[in-house]
């Protein structure tokens, strides 16, 4: 099995995360999967972001200053599509205004909006008819529990929308990942759904610490085909993870890799990649950098649409 580059939140490290300029970037540089995030807006439509609320990419306070929930942020649970469209998506920014990652694009740039998961869907597959290439989605149930609190329940809305675009068997080019096992399971063994599901693990947690045991890891091959752990559960085993998971016949794609937050010790982000891709022998790897990672992995290749 060939492995792979997963464009977090598109070409992030460029542009704006969760648009589709990022994404469309992404494609070019040569990502085999994009990854969406995905939430809910009040009308039950899929939107890409990596938060249930809108504050943090995008200009919602300054558009919509008396719509914040009694905690002092707004969520997209409580915005129509419509509503949403008149945002402009920006680089992430903290609570204070300061940018997470001051070096990347101009966050003050006007014109990005926040996609539909159904735009990104219709870009990929008209790209793809369009290039010949076969690149894949690589979408998240983000914070389940609290969409179903919203009566909007993220999983029959995603399994909805891939199936009418045509995303239904074994060998679609569709990865599903949650940090939530019963998000998946419902989607595997309730909805019957065949598509690849990939369990996301956090870098602490007693709940993730029990995934990462041999028991753990028989359990999650029960309802998944693979596990997204944090890259440092990895590089604190050795690559051991690694070994025992695809044991289990599970892939292993960890997260996140970026050129302006290498480890300790780490002078170039395409050493600590190769260390992840050839030492520890990861599947695939989600980073926010596309041409850094399709590099080391494809020397050869040259961006194009």
């Amino acid at each position: 099995m060939s492995k792979i580059v997963i464009a977090h939140r598109g070409a992030s490290g460029y542009l704006p995360e969760h648009t589709l300029a990022a994404y469309a970037m992404a494609y070019a540089l040569g990502a085999d999967y994009l990854e969406p995030d995905l939430v809910m807006t009040a009308d039950a439509q899929l939107i890409c972001r990596h938060d249930i609320y809108l504050e943090t990419t995008t200009d919602v306070a300054q558009r919509f200053p008396d719509r914040a929930r009694a905690g002092g942020r707004w969520y997209a649970a409580d915005f129509t599509l419509a509503e949403i469209d008149e945002l402009d998506a920006r680089e992430r920014t903290h609570a204070d205004g300061r940018r997470v990652f001051p070096n990347r694009f101009n966050a003050d740039a006007q014109g990005f909006k926040v996609p539909t998961f159904a735009s990104l869907v219709e870009m990929v597959q008209s790209l793809n008819r369009e290039t010949g290439r076969d690149v894949g989605l690589y979408p998240e149930t983000k914070q389940p529990a609290s969409h179903d609190a919203e009566a909007l329940p993220l999983e029959r809305a995603l399994l909805d929308t891939l199936a009418a675009y045509g995303y239904t068997s074994r060998d679609a080019r569709i990865h599903i990942q949650s940090f939530s096992a019963g998000s998946l399971r419902e989607m595997r063994q309730s909805m019957g759904s065949d598509l690849t599901m990939i369990q996301l693990i956090e870098g602490d947690g007693a709940v993730y610490d029990a995934m990462v045991t041999p028991q753990g890891l028989d359990a999650i091959a029960t309802y998944a085909d693979g596990i997204g752990p944090d890259k440092r559960r990895i590089a604190d085993t050795h690559g051991a993870l690694v070994h025992q998971a695809q044991a289990r016949g599970l892939v292993v794609h960890p997260w996140t890799f970026r050129a302006d937050e290498l480890p300790q010790g780490v002078a170039r982000l395409e050493d600590e990649l190769r260390r992840y891709y050839f030492e520890y022998g990861v599947d695939g790897l989600f980073t926010d950098f596309t041409d850094i990672a399709v590099g080391v992995l494809r020397p050869n290749y040259k961006p194009r649409l």
